[in-house]
């Protein structure tokens, strides 16, 4: 028997993080530290090339790569995580560690890396 053509296959969630495609969005491996769930849309911080990234919850550092990570992780434990290494953000959806804002200073570190930010209207 043949299935109708009209069928609902599934859907597409739109969650708001990226305003449009130019830069392109870079995606690579980042190993995280064990602190919990960690949504889409964080920022990571953590050494170049190294192993250790984290929830950015201080100020930016140019010493630091920051990314944007790119799907929910699980990190009870040490974990891998996909993170964006540049692209053109909404600043709303960006997630930043409790008790923290991002500044000026952190949003022109991000620019320097590739990661632009500008404000978007939800839809």
């Amino acid at each position: 028997m043949s299935k109708p053509l009209n069928e609902s296959l599934g859907s597409i969630g739109h969650d708001n993080l990226f305003v449009e495609n130019i830069p392109e969005a870079d995606v690579v491996l980042v190993k995280l530290t064990a602190a919990g769930v960690v949504k889409r849309g964080t920022i990571l911080s953590g050494t170049p090339g190294g192993t250790d990234f984290a929830v950015l919850s201080a100020a930016a550092s140019v010493e630091k790569a920051l990314y944007v990570l790119a799907e929910d992780c699980d990190t009870a434990v040490d974990t891998v995580g996909i993170a964006y290494r540049t692209g053109h953000f909404n600043r709303n959806a960006l997630i930043v560690g409790a008790s923290y804002a991002l500044t000026a200073a952190d949003e022109e570190i991000l620019r320097k890396s590739g990661i632009l930010l500008a404000d978007a209207i939800e839809y």
